[in-house]
Order: structure tokens, then C-alpha cells, then sequence
């Protein structure tokens, strides 16, 4: 149904006085507003964008400190279109604002993508809907000698920088030669923590994902067999080393309940 002349411009009206508050140098006002009223509306907008970045990236607003972090967020708030108008996901449309700005080639900090990937995950993990109690298992069962139960809240990514040491202090301008493999979980207290996962542990992992029904001893050996240039019981007692600890983190969260 087409739009009344009324609606039109009303629309009109609203587009100009949101392009106003998104760029004010660039874009006038609506004529006939108020510059007290107008510098409200200014503060507002922005500080309620600039407040919730802030506290889902608190890392990089250290690192960049007020004036560069003020820069880039004005930045965002100018120039990018976000495709969601929830604020629980401005830290996902921030985050996709940056990679287009390595695309550009704006200068910012090498490791800035990665870094607010790593605190975004935060909190899309205190956000999952994933219910671990509802979940059948037995959450005393042995990981090593039971079918083990991989945690829906237990994320792992690659890094090519360290973004868990990242700060003021340590702030390197080449990755390392290594890749970082974290595992970053929501625990049953819903306390969101890491572990940094060595390379055994880290094809671990993705053994568990890709062979749910198997046993972790079975897993174990099934690494080791992959590993022949490593003795085989010292990959098999690494490997039950970290199904344990995968245990005590959450990661896994028990075994299936046998008949």
C-alpha cells in the first residue's frame, strides 16, 4: 500500500535528522530544531553506542586509549550500516566495521580484528541459549574409559596473534610463528574462562567433535596410531591428561550414560 504524503515526509524528516546525529559536520539539521535540544540528542546517540562498545571491548579500549578509541568509534558510528538494530549485536556488527577497515587499509592496530573477535566470543558465549542441564549424560562418568560429552559452550578458534596476552605492555607488530588455539568456555556456573590448547590437545578436540560415540581411551589411541614418530604411551597418557582437564574446565561435562 503506498505511503501517504504525510508518512513521506515524515520519513524524510527522520532519515535527515538521523544522518544529522550520525555526521553532524557533514550533514545539517532538520531546519527549525533547537542547537541546545539538537546537542542533546548528539550526546545521547552517541554515548549509548560508545558506553556499549566499551564494556564488550574493554581490551581494546585500553590499548587504544581516548582518543584514538573516541576516533574509531565515531568512525563506526558514521560509516557503518549495521543489519540489526539489537544492541546485543553492535559488538558483532563492530567487529564485521573492522575487517572492512583492514580491507581499506585505515592503519589500525595489526592485530585489531583478531583481538575484538576474541572479546566479542565473550559475549556471544553469556548470550547462547545452549541449556548444559538439559543435556542426558552422566556428570560423574570417567572421560577416559566412557564415550565423553563434548560442551555445546566450548568454542575453539585459531589465532594468528597471542589475543589473550595482548595489553598495554605487550603489544607485537609481527604474529608469531605459531598459531594461538584457545578453547573458550561457558562453565556450569556460566563463568566464561579459556585454555590455551596445545597442538595435541587442539586435534583432541576436534576428535571429539567428529567422533561423538567413541570412547576417550579409544581416542587416545587412535592419536597415538596418527603419531607413530612419538611414543605411543606418552601420546596416549597426553592425551588422557587433557580429556581430564578438558573435564575440570567444562569442555566436556561428563559421558554418556551407559544402559
Amino acid at each position: 500500500m503506498p505511503m501517504s504524503l504525510d508518512a513521506q515526509s515524515t520519513l524524510a524528516l527522520q532519515r535527515e535528522f538521523a544522518r544529522h546525529l550520525r555526521d553532524p559536520q557533514l550533514f545539517p539539521p532538520p531546519d527549525g530544531l533547537e542547537e541546545r535540544r539538537l546537542q542533546i540528542y548528539r550526546e545521547l546517540f552517541y554515548n549509548n553506542i560508545e558506553g556499549l562498545l566499551a564494556t564488550n571491548f574493554p581490551v581494546i579500549r585500553r590499548l587504544l586509549g581516548d582518543s584514538r578509541w573516541h576516533r574509531l568509534v565515531r568512525d563506526f558510528y558514521r560509516e557503518h550500516t549495521s543489519h540489526t538494530p539489537l544492541f546485543t549485536e553492535i559488538g558483532r556488527e563492530f567487529q564485521r566495521y573492522l575487517d572492512t577497515r583492514v580491507d581499506a587499509g585505515r592503519g589500525d592496530l595489526p592485530f585489531l580484528t583478531e583481538l575484538a573477535h576474541y572479546e566479542w566470543v565473550e559475549l556471544a558465549l553469556s548470550l547462547d541459549e545452549h541449556d548444559i542441564a538439559d543435556l542426558v549424560l552422566d556428570s560423574t562418568g570417567d572421560v577416559v574409559t566412557g564415550v565423553p560429552v563434548l560442551s555445546p559452550l566450548a568454542w575453539v578458534f585459531d589465532y594468528r596473534w597471542p589475543v589473550h596476552q595482548l595489553s598495554a605492555a605487550y603489544q607485537p607488530q609481527q604474529p608469531p610463528a605459531q598459531p594461538t588455539q584457545l578453547a573458550i568456555v561457558r562453565n556450569r556456573s556460566d563463568e566464561i574462562s579459556f585454555l590455551e590448547l596445545k597442538p595435541l590437545a587442539k586435534i583432541l578436540f576436534d576428535l571429539l567433535k567428529q567422533h561423538p560415540d567413541t570412547a576417550g581411551i579409544d581416542l587416545a589411541q587412535a592419536l597415538a596410531d596418527a603419531l607413530p614418530q612419538f611414543a605411543r604411551e606418552q601420546v596416549i597418557d597426553a592425551a588422557s591428561h587433557s580429556l581430564r582437564e578438558f573435564r575440570a574446565r567444562d569442555i566436556l561435562l561428563g559421558t554418556v550414560p551407559t544402559m
